[in-house]
């Protein structure tokens, strides 16, 4: 039996465990581009959702972009390649936006993927001490916008290096607040080792639904999930809400924010536009969007109203404070192509929670 060479990034000396962490199993590498409907009628599957592909699915469509590319003034560079996956994103958001201590759980590739999702994160002040490196292929997805803003994403796992459920240890949840992870399918195992170790030590759970179709196609194992009383806080949008409670007399976000604060601490569901509610215990509030934000790219917009909420919990605001700082997160990152916010956004960001009476974090001074 072949044992896998596994490389860990070494954290510095006497550095304190990160207040919030990661887990993702597989690190993975975002293709955004702009494109036209044309190429969207030609791939597999909804619009607007994400679903695994397989890497000659991943491949032709990186093929077809340069005829199918729409020009913009924003983005002068028409494909942008980043470190991606929904919790990478969140725990970016949190590192490089609000200054908070945060660290990734996962694995990735030797290989040059691998290399850009390092340097990536580790520019961005993620502690990447959990991150087993090994020989092989790091996960890539390929992100594709529409003229409206609206993402398709396609990515593709099925030959990555992935952390396995029996590599979590509990030291390496040890000392930290939160975890933050994402439903799937593929990760199941790895989800709940770590939240079983996360529990043990006493660490917090926060969980994002990932996608509608996720949601749909494999449901039992996610209202199991939700029902085990072990997710502390859930983040749904609109859609995920309402596939949540397909089959139900009444299928709306309402219904659906119900049933997941009957199981979770904290139940958030995402309304775009129409802003978001929120219900803990039996205090329940719905705050409007902020700002008014044109979507250049809706890729990371619940990604990053997850770093602004969190930010707000582990800061100790008011359960409505916490949603207008995850609007204003959420905002900022959908001015520009890909689930990264720009140094020019993170200023947008600043000045709406300072009209809005937020605290803003010492870190705005790095962008003002």
């Amino acid at each position: 039996m072949l044992v896998e060479e596994v490389v860990v990034v070494p954290p510095k000396k006497c550095e304190a465990p990160p207040l919030i962490l990661g887990l993702q199993p597989s690190a993975l590498v975002d293709h955004m581009v702009r494109v036209d409907w044309s190429l969207l009628s030609q791939i597999p599957g909804e619009r607007g959702g994400s679903i695994p592909v397989a890497i000659e699915e991943l491949e032709h469509i990186l093929r077809e972009l340069n005829t199918h590319i729409l020009p913009s003034a924003n983005d002068p560079s028409p494909l942008k390649t980043i470190a991606g996956g929904s919790v990478a994103n969140t725990i970016r958001g949190l590192a490089t936006g609000f200054g908070i201590t945060c660290g990734l759980i996962g694995a990735c590739g030797d290989d040059e993927q691998g290399g850009l999702f390092i340097h990536n994160m580790v520019s961005s002040k993620v502690n990447l001490s959990r991150l087993r490196i090994k020989k092989g292929t790091t996960g890539q997805c390929v992100c594709l916008v529409d003229a409206d803003g609206n993402r398709t994403m396609r990515p593709c796992l099925s030959s990555a290096i992935r952390l396995q459920p029996l590599e979590l240890t509990r030291e390496d949840v040890r000392g930290a607040k939160w975890l933050v992870l994402r439903f799937a399918i593929f990760n199941l195992e790895s989800i709940h080792a770590a939240i079983r170790i996360a529990k043990q030590e006493g660490v917090s759970v926060s969980m994002d639904l990932a996608s509608f179709e996720m949601v749909r196609n494999f449901r039992s194992q996610l209202l199991e999930l939700l029902e085990s009383g072990n997710i502390d806080l859930c983040f749904a949008n609109e859609d995920e809400a309402t596939e949540l409670v397909r089959g139900e007399q009444d299928v709306n976000p309402e219904v659906a924010l119900e049933y997941l604060a009957k199981h979770c601490r904290w139940a958030v569901v995402t309304l775009g536009s129409n802003g978001c509610m929120v219900k803990h215990g039996k205090q329940a509030v719905r705050v409007p969007a902020i700002g008014e934000a044109q979507a250049t790219d809706a890729t990371g917009a619940g990604d990053l109203f997850a770093s602004g909420f969190l930010y707000g919990l582990v800061k100790g605001l008011p359960l409505e404070d916490c949603c207008r700082v995850g609007s204003c997160s959420g905002g900022a990152v959908i001015r520009a192509l890909g689930g990264e916010v720009q140094p020019e956004n993170w200023q947008w960001m600043y000045k709406q929670m300072q009209i809005k009476g937020l605290p803003v974090c010492d870190l705005c001074k790095r962008y003002s």
